[in-house]
C-alpha cells in the first residue's frame, strides 16, 4: 500500500518465495477525474517489479478520488456512474486502465471498485465494463484480477469467464459497525457457498489486523502490530473468540474513555483459510504487507 512501503517491502522479502502475485496498491482518480498512481508508489514498484521477476505484479484501480480540499473520497461510486453511462467513456476509462499498467511495466491489473452493489443499474454497467476491460487486457497480454464484495449479488451476475475473481471476505464487522472479527466461520461459509456462481479462477481475500471502537464514537482500522503494543502498554486480557479465532481485549485510554480492539494474528488467518479449504478453496489473497508481528506464519 502506498502509505505504507517500507513495512510492506521489508515484509515481502520475508515471504516473496511463498506467493505467485502481488498487487501495487493504489491508482485512484485525481481532481479532474483522470488515473494516477502516487509518485512513491510508482518508483518503489520500479524497484520491486525489478527484483521479483517470478512474481506476477499487478496494478490495483480504486475508486477513490481526490478532492478540491485535498482530501480524499474514498470508494466514491458518482465518478463510476458518470464513466460507466456513456460508452465512449467507458471506452476510454478501459484505454487508460491499459495504457497505464503497460506503462508503469505491470503485468496485470486488478480492478478494486466497491459500494456499487447497492445500486443496481450501477452493478449492471459495472458487469459490463468488466467484460469489456477483460478483451481489451487480452488484446494487450494483461491478466485481471477482479476484487469482489461479499454484498456481490452473486446470483444476478454476468461475468464472463477468464478474470480471476477475488472475493474479500473481511469486513463483518468493522468501521460501518459495532465491534467483531472482521470475519467468522459462518460469514465464510455463507459467503463462499454464495460465490460459487461466480465463473472461472476463484480466489478467497482474508483481512489482517484489525479495528478499535472508542466509547465516544471513534472508530478506526489498526494494524496486528499496533494492537498487540496497545494490549501490552494497557495490560489488557486478550482473549481469542471461538467462532473467529480472531483476538479481542479492552481498556481505558489516557482520559478514561473505554476501547473495544479486535484484530487477527496468523492463527486466525489460518483458520479462516481452513473453512475455506473444507470447501474446495485454495487460491487465496493477503490483505495487506506491512504491520504484522510476522508474516511468514501465516504462509
Amino acid at each position: 500500500a502506498y502509505w505504507d512501503l517500507e513495512s510492506g517491502r521489508s515484509e515481502l522479502k520475508k515471504v516473496n518465495n511463498k506467493i505467485n502475485k502481488l498487487s501495487h496498491f493504489a491508482a485512484y482518480f485525481d481532481v479532474q477525474g483522470r488515473l494516477f498512481v502516487p509518485e512513491n508508489l510508482q518508483e518503489q514498484s520500479k524497484a520491486i517489479v525489478k527484483s521479483n521477476k517470478k512474481l506476477e505484479n499487478y496494478l490495483t484501480i480504486v475508486n477513490d478520488r481526490e478532492k478540491a480540499d485535498g482530501s480524499i473520497s474514498l470508494k466514491d461510486t458518482e465518478i463510476l456512474k458518470n464513466i460507466f453511462a456513456d460508452e465512449r467513456k467507458m471506452d476510454a476509462h478501459i484505454d487508460e486502465i491499459v495504457n497505464m499498467t503497460k506503462k508503469l511495466g505491470y503485468q496485470g491489473i486488478e480492478l478494486d471498485y466497491e459500494q456499487i452493489w447497492k445500486d443496481a443499474d450501477l452493478g449492471d454497467n459495472f458487469t459490463r465494463f468488466v467484460n469489456r476491460l477483460f478483451v481489451q487486457a487480452l488484446k494487450n497480454n494483461l491478466k485481471l484480477r477482479v476484487v469482489l464484495e461479499p454484498s456481490t449479488k452473486f446470483t444476478h451476475l454476468g461475468f464472463s469467464s477468464g478474470p480471476e475473481y477475488v472475493v474479500m471476505l473481511y469486513n463483518l464487522y468493522g468501521i460501518h459497525s459495532e465491534p467483531g472479527p472482521k470475519a467468522d466461520k459462518n460469514f465464510i461459509n455463507n459467503t463462499l457457498k454464495k460465490m460459487q456462481k461466480l465463473p472461472g479462477e476463484k480466489t478467497i481475500a482474508f483481512a489482517t489486523g484489525g479495528c478499535i471502537w472508542s466509547n465516544d464514537g471513534k472508530k478506526r482500522f489498526i494494524t496486528e502490530i499496533q494492537a498487540v503494543k496497545l494490549a501490552k502498554k494497557h495490560s489488557a486480557e486478550v482473549l481469542r473468540n471461538s467462532a473467529s479465532q480472531a483476538l479481542n481485549f479492552e481498556y481505558l485510554d489516557e482520559n478514561g474513555v473505554g476501547q473495544t480492539v479486535w484484530y487477527a494474528d496468523s492463527e486466525t488467518l489460518k483458520y479462516w483459510m481452513s473453512v475455506a479449504k473444507k470447501l474446495g478453496y485454495t487460491n487465496f489473497s493477503i490483505w495487506r504487507l506491512g504491520g504484522n508481528v510476522d508474516i511468514k506464519k501465516i504462509f
